[in-house]
């Protein structure tokens, strides 16, 4: 038992990094289960593999939760109408992946699931952030607010959040991508993304707790639970460390990161595969 929550232990450090960094949890993930593999069922490692997620999120929750509450005391009618705003553009972003994701979900990872999809898309988009990030330096960027966020451009990145149903793309990586690319701000292409993964994120997970069913046994909740606990305190950190980061730098290190880690899992798969 104490193996398999060590297991749970490393798997939700590794989300809870992967998951807001744009290098995708994907490729990670597969890389750290060709080491580390719970003892359990199929369904259930699919199904851990995505609710885990609940426990990251959970971290965007408690770090923005004034921000996102349009019920606040605490805050004037303005700031309430403000909220609400940042809330619909959200719902404007996530209509794309909730339309295409409910329809290709389970045909893209059937067929894309694989070492060889996850390190192309690796190496492609990080070759992509470099680039972009090289054509923007001495920009100024159009939408520095969420004010500024208009619903044309929320739905401009809802469409590349779409992208990131193909494994080794990541989530936070298309749609930081896809914001830059349309002319928001680092910081703002971050919280964007972060706020997008919200509903994403409690909408997966709770079509692989159905698609599973609720017959868990003692030792899966307790590898479920502190996989979960684990990637929530380490998302915090990894949210923290992100915005403060992008403060001062670009997004250019992590496009290297994903050349390297593409070209890693190439090689371990041909080598050792």
């Amino acid at each position: 038992m104490y193996i398999e929550l060590l297991k749970a232990t490393i798997l939700g450090i590794v989300e809870g990094i992967t998951e807001w960094l744009p290098i995708s949890s994907t490729g990670h993930m597969i890389l750290v289960e060709e080491f580390i593999q719970l003892n359990a069922s199929y369904e259930f490692k699919e199904m851990f593999r995505v609710v885990i997620q609940l426990g990251a999120i959970m971290a965007v929750v408690l770090l923005y939760f004034h921000k996102l509450n349009p019920f606040s005391p605490k805050k004037s009618l303005k700031q309430k109408k403000d909220t609400m705003d940042i809330w619909f553009k959200v719902i404007v972003g996530v209509l794309p992946a909730a339309v295409l994701g409910l329809l290709f979900d389970d045909w893209l990872d059937k067929h894309f699931y694989n070492y060889q999809t996850v390190s192309i898309m690796l190496i492609l988009y990080g070759i992509l952030f470099i680039l972009v990030e090289r054509h923007n330096k001495g920009k100024t960027a159009k939408v520095t607010n969420f004010r500024e966020l208009s619903y044309s451009t929320a739905l401009g990145i809802g469409f590349f959040q779409v992208l990131s149903m193909v494994p080794g793309t990541s989530r936070s990586g298309t749609t930081i991508l896809g914001a830059i690319i349309l002319g928001t701000s680092r910081y703002i292409a971050a919280e964007y993304s972060f706020f997008l993964s919200i509903p994403v994120m409690f909408g997966a997970s709770a079509l692989k707790l159905v698609k599973f069913g609720f017959n868990f046994t003692g030792l899966e909740i307790a590898i479920l639970l502190t996989g979960m606990i684990v990637a929530f305190v380490v998302s915090v950190l990894s949210i923290r460390f992100l915005l403060k980061y992008i403060k001062n730098n670009d997004f250019k290190a992590f496009g290297w990161y994903r050349i390297i880690l593409g070209l890693l899992v190439i090689g371990y798969f041909v080598i050792f595969g």
